[in-house]
């Protein structure tokens, strides 16, 4: 265990934060404040887990056994260290202006580096088109992207000025992808991303989950923090196995917006998303762990996106359905003995 992360972790210690975890996991588990609390205190250097992890994996609802096979917060950052300790290539792959020169074969639409671009070159991108992306090299879950609509603006060279606005911080533009008609159906308004994970392990790179990504409330971003939803897939078939979750750990059985199912959704061009992120796995070998965002196109499947430092709570989101197994196991299970 380490000691010095751990001590870090109770520098951070907010009890209102922890007694609301408490009250909720008591209220969920019907089991006593005073117990959950005991026991939220013995699962951080038993398992690594803090209050938040406790509460998102039910950890009130698993035994000692299925608790050891559980990723936790203090487990996946060392595994992440151990997998991508080059934090060269790391930053490489978490900027979005150097992952699209890197992977650019596997995107599968125009870009441009706001950097390396002259006006008059946006002016030429912008021209013609209905909508544009803009986003910053860095961030996560949709922050600071915008979807312009190239008709708000007076011509291409005001869009050109909004695209330079020192306060935006954009240092990309993309072309807006069309998603195949089955995701369309099941939400229209958001690219709903499949969120996958792969793993190299001794030079042969490895599936390891796959979530089916959401939006939702009209947005166009399938995060859950902006009310979106997650659904567990069947990592070899492509079919959804589970309901949608949401960042308030509530289970939606039927997409809100347009009634379709999320159970037995079957995701178009599977096996060709497999097999594109096995390829894409192998451009930077070195950098062993990498979780996905692929968009499914009429024509196929194409990356949106990468994360060196992915995260580890979608694979571990309680399905009432599905047996209380962890990432730990899931690795384990695709050849990697972690």
């Amino acid at each position: 265990m380490d000691l010095g992360y751990l001590r870090r972790i109770a520098g951070g210690f907010d009890a209102g934060v922890v007694a609301d975890c408490v009250n909720e996991c008591a209220k969920r588990s019907g089991k006593s404040k005073a117990f959950i609390y005991a026991d939220m205190l013995q699962c951080i250097p038993l398992y690594g887990a803090g209050w938040h992890d406790y509460m998102l994996f039910e950890f009130y609802n698993l035994n000692a056994v299925q608790r050891a096979t559980y990723m936790t917060r203090i487990k996946n950052r060392k595994m992440t260290s151990f997998l991508n300790p080059d934090e060269s290539l790391v930053n490489l792959i978490d900027n979005k202006c150097t992952f699209n020169e890197l992977y650019d074969e596997f995107l599968g639409r125009d870009w441009r580096d706001l950097h390396k671009t002259s006006d008059a070159e946006l002016e030429d991108f912008v021209s013609g088109k209905d909508y544009i992306f803009a986003k910053p090299a860095e961030g996560e879950s949709g922050k600071g992207i915008e979807k312009l609509r190239i008709a708000d603006f007076n011509g291409p060279h005001d869009v050109v000025v909004y695209l330079r606005r020192a306060d935006k911080r954009f240092e990309l533009v993309e072309n807006v992808l069309e998603q195949h008609p089955d995701l369309n159906r099941l939400y229209p308004h958001s690219v709903n991303c499949l969120r996958m994970v792969t793993i190299v392990w001794n030079a042969v790179p490895r599936i390891i989950y796959a979530v089916l990504k959401t939006g939702n409330h009209g947005k166009f971003v399938d995060n859950l923090e902006n009310g979106g939803y997650a659904c567990h897939m069947d990592v070899n078939t492509g079919l959804v196995i589970g309901p949608g979750h949401t960042n308030t750990m509530d289970l939606v059985e039927v997409h809100p917006a347009t009634g379709v199912r999320f159970v037995g959704f079957q995701v178009p061009y599977y096996k060709e998303v497999c097999d594109m992120l096995k390829r894409a796995a192998m451009v930077t070998p070195d950098v062993r762990y990498i979780g996905w965002d692929v968009c499914v196109t009429p024509t196929g499947p194409v990356i949106i996106e990468a994360n060196p430092y992915t995260g580890y709570d979608f694979p571990q989101l309680p399905d009432y359905s599905q047996p209380k197994e962890g990432y730990i196991s899931m690795i384990r299970k695709a050849g990697v003995p972690i």
